[in-house]
Formats: structure tokens, C-alpha cells, sequence
């Protein structure tokens, strides 16, 4: 049985003037899932999430919710990145007034606005004025505005902007909820280890194009020409050594592999190489040996933020902008 995906995007476009700001963008969402939807400033998000929420419309391509087309706006919550809240209206009457424009009752609205607001520690704040909360607080409630009336799909725009650590893992609870409850989510968000944390599925853009997509291994097997893993080396200078090119010994025995070299403390160089997960590493130890004592190696699987940062770059040196080389430096 094929399950119909409750947001699926197919080749959106969108053009403002001469500027293609998305370029044929396709994904879709499904139930019980969140999905990442990554890329730098100004690679398109927002555009494409407006065009998802009907707030503008695109120039070609489709979009279906739950098998038709259209956007049923009282099955889907959607937090925007700039806030739209009325500083002088009080907390539950925020939330009982976004809660009628997606069809609840006042008085479901205004239950369920009660139930949120005491279980984030606003018992007592209830007629409290919007404009009297921090940022990190304003955002709570919008995204309580967002999830209140229990909707199918969750459009979330940056959600953690103005949190603080504990409060981003409070989100990171409550989104892990609504997947389990059913919902499908679409996460845009520049805080990568948390994306990381909490996705099922990616896509990443750059300059309105698709850059990667898939869960977070089929990114790494793609990622960096099949780099799967990082491999960092805490070198220090033999005594009486010759003095060698460590960007020479690495093109030697890695010919066309990825490092970067950074002094760290007490006069030690960091070293990083992006290898293929399972490379023999007894050829670059040899190599390193002659002139640098080995003293300490640790190895762990590409981050959504290395694979994030590598497909980026890459793109940008494509598009002629310039990217830095990976090997930048020598010790």
C-alpha cells in the first residue's frame, strides 16, 4: 500500500524581476515524520515556504496537501520566521484568536489555550500583555499559536531563534511529540545540531537549487565524493625532524582527499581529514611518522554540519563565488 504524503512539492519556481529565487525545488512530507529543509541565507526557504502556505504563489510546479491541491488552513500550523503577534493583547487571547482562525471554538480554543500556557510555566501570566515578554517567551507563544489547534502539517520557520539552551530542548520535546502523535513537520533551521538531533529526512538548497537530500546517511554517502567519516590527528614536531610540507605528505598519501590543519594549544596541530568510512590509515601514519609524533587520533561520522558546510561550499565554488580550498593551509 502506497501512503500519500501529506505535503508533497514538485519543481516550485519563483522569480522576482531577473532573480530566480527557487529553482524547480521538489520534496515531500510525511505523516509521523520531520523533515529538514536546510540552506544558507538566502538560498530560497522562505520563498518556497510562502509558496507551501499559499502566502504568495509560484511561478510553476505544484503543490498537493494530503492528495489534493490547495492548503487547508485549519489542518496546518505555520510558524513564521518574523513574528505577527499584538504586543498590547494578552497571552490567552493570542492564543484563543489564532486558535479561531483555524476553525476551533472559542471556548476549545480558549481550553486548549489554557492547557499549553500552564504546561510552559505561564499559569500565572495568562493575562499577562504580549509586549511584556522577552523574545524567547514572544516565540513560545507563537509557536503554541502554531500547534493549538492540532493540525495535520507543522510549517515551522526558524523556531529556535531567541532561545536559550534549555528552552531549544523544550522545542526539541514538543516537535519530537507532534511527529509521534502523527503530525508531519517541515523544519527550516540554521541550528544544525539540533536539526540533527531531531529529523528523519533532509533536503538542502543553495541558490534556489537542490543541493542533498535523504536521511542523514544516504547525505553522508553522497557528502564530500563519499567521505563518511572525520579522522583528527593531534600532531606535534618531532625532535630533530627535518622540517617537511604536511600539505605535501598528505597529497602523497591522500591524493585528492579533504583536510584542513589548525594550530591548537600547547603548540600542537589539529588535523582533519575527510575519509571514506573504513579507510587504512597505516599509510598517512607512516607518512606522518618521519617528522611528527602521533598523539592522539579520534575518529567520528560526518555531522549534518561538516556535510552541510562541504555541499555549500562546493556549490558556491561552482557558481564561481569562490570558495576557500579544503587544504588552505600547511603546518
Amino acid at each position: 500500500m502506497t501512503h500519500v504524503p501529506v505535503l508533497a512539492v514538485e519543481g516550485i519556481r519563483k522569480r522576482f524581476g531577473d532573480f530566480e529565487a527557487v529553482r524547480g525545488v521538489s520534496f515531500d512530507v510525511r505523516a509521523s515524520e520531520v523533515f529538514g529543509f536546510l540552506g544558507p541565507n538566502g538560498a530560497g526557504k522562505t520563498t518556497s515556504l510562502r509558496m507551501l502556505m499559499n502566502i504568495t504563489r509560484p511561478d510553476a510546479g505544484s503543490v498537493t496537501f494530503m492528495g489534493g491541491p490547495g492548503m487547508d488552513r485549519r489542518l496546518v500550523g505555520y510558524l513564521p520566521e518574523e513574528r505577527g503577534l499584538f504586543e498590547d493583547a494578552t497571552l490567552v487571547d493570542t492564543l484563543v484568536y489564532l486558535g479561531t482562525l483555524r476553525g476551533m471554538s472559542r471556548a476549545d480554543a480558549r481550553a486548549e489555550a489554557k492547557r499549553w500556557l500552564e504546561r510552559f510555566e505561564f499559569a500565572d501570566r495568562m493575562s499577562a500583555k504580549v509586549g511584556t515578554l522577552s523574545k524567547g517567551n514572544q516565540q513560545k507563544i507563537q509557536f503554541l499559536g502554531a500547534v493549538l489547534h492540532r493540525p495535520a502539517l507543522v510549517v515551522l520557520d526558524e523556531p529556535f531563534s531567541g532561545l536559550d539552551p534549555l528552552n531549544q530542548e523544550l522545542f526539541l520535546d514538543l516537535i519530537g511529540e507532534l511527529r509521534t502523535q502523527g503530525a508531519a513537520v517541515l523544519l527550516s533551521a540554521h541550528q544544525l545540531t539540533l536539526v540533527e538531533r531531531l529529523c528523519d529526512r533532509f533536503l538542502l538548497i543553495a541558490n534556489g537549487s537542490e543541493l542533498l537530500s535523504g536521511t542523514l546517511e544516504e547525505l553522508r554517502a553522497r557528502a564530500a565524493h563519499g567521505a563518511g567519516e572525520v579522522v583528527r590527528l593531534d600532531l606535534r614536531r618531532a625532535a630533530g625532524a627535518p622540517v617537511g610540507d604536511l600539505g605535501s605528505s598528505l597529497a602523497r598519501v591522500l591524493p585528492g582527499g579533504e583536510w584542513r590543519a589548525a594550530d591548537g594549544r600547547e603548540g600542537l596541530v589539529q588535523l582533519d581529514l575527510a575519509l571514506p568510512t573504513g579507510s587504512d590509515l597505516a599509510p598517512l601514519m607512516r607518512e606522518l611518522g618521519a617528522s611528527w609524533r602521533i598523539e592522539r587520533v579520534t575518529t567520528s561520522a560526518l555531522s549534518l554540519h561538516e556535510i552541510y558546510v562541504r555541499a555549500v561550499r562546493g556549490a558556491s565554488s561552482a557558481a564561481g563565488e569562490g570558495a576557500a580550498p579544503a587544504g588552505a593551509r600547511s603546518a
